[in-house]
């Protein structure tokens, strides 16, 4: 599996699989106390995970994920599991979706509720008919829809929006933790923030392709900005049907698992979030063609639009080991104008694309068009689909659970 440095605990291979907050002034001294290697855990992280849950042991796990403890302790520089691997091995082993105890009514309302928070049009479209279709009230639905106050909701409802809610702002509080942990169990909410987790990496492929719906089926997802009209009208997305870029080799079609009549896909052919890696090469491809320094900053870029310490943390001296400049690196992280990099015209680019998309939601035309050409479709795929995706995902868990970096290393993202 390629990694970013041999320091580091955070895969990047992925399949499928927020916003960007300005600092405010006055909050020097916050967050100073904040980013102090030095400084005392929250009550509710434990001392040993440095995160909200406890450390598992491999015993305590049924046999068929043994391996997956196995697989996470060796990818680990100490041995033990650790960050999103370590946070992944809470979770029950089912299709969440689809099994979990939860029931579909609250799992469909995970995933509009993440969709809402991503602005997200089509995945919200077609889920809030899945929501429907499984009991879900259309009261509930408008409550995610409008983004209104929380009253008159039972207590799980309420616990879920209010959590999706917080991880769009990228800080889950420690009470709206607790109240869902006590109402769901440890396994459960992970299982519930996994799934998040999942359709926020579905919500960025969905972003970056500018997926619409077929002609004959409506939104109804009201959102603060006009959708880019930049979509072709086999695909209704910003990528082909057939691939025109001769240095995409051919895909073969990729097999799918049969399922029951309800477990069916919910995107009309040819759209969906598999629209984005439609001619994807993979991260071996995407490595010798634009090297390790560019996937490097697509990382980085990644967890400073999601506020994510920890991932940034692992990542930025693997990131500065693959040639990413110190310049190229603070303009991450203080969020300085892209004009400052001068002709460097593809980091310039990745930046910007990657503000656009997990900050403002949409990706504009010209950036779009820019970074189609400056990477060509097959990288630019790549690029999302393999490592800007799945690190949203990842971004998702380590805010969940609050995970901390190592002792003695000190966190240098700015956040308020």
């Amino acid at each position: 599996m390629w990694r970013l440095s041999r320091h580091s605990s955070v895969p990047l291979a992925g399949i499928v699989l927020l916003v960007c907050i300005s600092l405010p002034v006055g909050t020097d001294a916050l967050n100073e106390d904040r980013q102090s290697a030095d400084a005392p855990l929250p009550k509710d992280v434990d001392p040993s995970t440095r995160s909200r849950l406890p450390p598992i042991q491999r015993e305590a796990l049924h046999e068929r994920r043994k391996n997956e403890y196995d697989a996470a302790a060796a990818s680990s520089p100490t041995g033990r599991p650790e960050g999103v691997a370590a946070l992944r091995l809470h979770r029950s082993g089912v299709d969440v979706r689809w099994d979990s105890p939860v029931g579909r009514r609250l799992t469909e309302l995970a995933i509009i509720s993440t969709a809402r928070e991503h602005d997200q049009p089509y995945e919200w479209s077609l889920h809030e008919m899945e929501a429907l279709s499984v009991g879900l009230e259309p009261h509930v639905i408008d409550i995610v829809r409008f983004r209104k106050a929380l009253t008159g909701l039972g207590e799980k409802e309420a616990a879920i929006i209010q959590f999706s809610r917080e991880l769009g702002k990228h800080r889950v509080s420690a009470e709206t933790y607790a109240r869902a942990l006590k109402l769901f169990g440890r396994t459960n909410l992970v299982d519930v923030v996994d799934l998040m987790a999942q359709y926020t990496a579905t919500a960025a492929n969905l972003t970056a392709a500018n997926q619409w719906l077929p002609p004959q089926m409506k939104q109804f997802l009201p959102l603060p900005f006009a959708l880019p009209a930049d979509i072709l009208p086999d695909s209704r997305s910003r990528i082909p049907v057939v691939n025109h870029d001769q240095s995409a080799p051919p895909q073969a079609a990729v097999p799918q698992a049969p399922g029951g009549l309800y477990r069916r896909t919910l995107a009309p052919p040819p759209t969906g979030p598999s629209s984005m890696g439609r001619f994807a090469a993979g991260l071996k491809s995407l490595e010798s063609s634009q090297g390790r320094a560019l996937m490097a900053l697509a990382v980085l870029i990644t967890a400073r639009e999601h506020d994510q310490q920890y991932d940034w943390a692992m990542n930025e001296p693997g990131a500065r080991e693959d040639g990413v400049s110190a310049a190229v690196i603070d303009i991450v992280r203080l969020r300085k104008p892209v004009a400052e990099l001068g002709s460097r015209d593809k980091e310039a680019t990745l930046i910007q694309f990657g503000r656009e998309l997990f900050g403002k939601h949409y990706v504009t035309v010209e950036t779009y068009a820019r970074a189609k050409q400056v990477f060509g479709q097959r990288d630019l795929s790549d690029l999302v689909v393999g490592l800007m995706a799945p690190h949203a995902r990842e971004a998702v868990l380590l805010t969940a659970f609050d995970q901390h970096v190592p002792a003695g290393i000190k966190p240098s993202l700015p956040i308020p």
